[in-house]
């Protein structure tokens, strides 16, 4: 694939991609994921999931993921455009349902249609986290580690960054220990 081949499927891609974003950046993060690595073939389930740990470790919103493949597809200008992709007819379409809302606001119709992108957002979200679990699965110790973090977070007071923490030094001690030679 020649480098402007790849920034218009970048473009294409991307662009078709942020017109479903209900719930933001998380909700897509499966759309995203099956278009780079099981269509186009850009990379596989370990590089994706190492771009999207990058992104969860830096400031910022979680839509730099996008730019991070864009960079991997195709440098500098593959993040420019992957970036811009995905943004420019997110923000066209906010903006077009803002002014479409403020018109409609208070009306029975629009609170319906309001509610009812709740569940859809939700289910997108809790989609994505599975769908990023299976790719990231690396034998049977990957499901105790969200397991573990899971309860933890639900039933517990503290901060949520401890099981990230732990789940983080218990996979390092696997892998440095042997445990995922013999099982993965």
């Amino acid at each position: 694939m020649t480098d402007t081949s790849a920034l218009g499927q970048l473009a294409r891609s991307f662009a078709m991609i942020s017109l479903i974003a209900i719930g933001g950046i998380n909700a897509i993060l499966p759309a995203i994921r099956h278009e780079v690595v099981d269509v186009l073939n850009w990379m596989d389930d370990a590089t994706f999931m190492q771009l999207f740990a990058v992104t969860q470790i830096t400031p910022g919103p979680n839509v730099v993921i996008v730019s991070l493949v864009g960079w991997q597809v195709a440098g500098f200008w593959g993040l420019l455009v992957a970036t811009i992709a995905m943004l420019l007819p997110a923000c066209l379409l906010a903006y077009a349902v803002g002014r479409l809302a403020n018109n409609l606001a208070g009306t029975p119709g629009f609170k319906l249609a309001q509610n009812a992108l709740v569940p859809v957002a939700i289910g997108l979200i809790i989609a994505g986290g599975l769908d990023l679990a299976q790719a990231a699965y690396q034998g049977w110790f990957t499901p105790i580690l969200i397991i573990g973090s899971t309860c933890f977070i639900l039933f517990t007071t503290a901060n949520p960054v401890w099981a990230l923490v732990a789940s983080a030094l218990l996979a390092l001690g696997a892998h440095y220990s042997g445990i995922f030679t013999v099982v993965s």
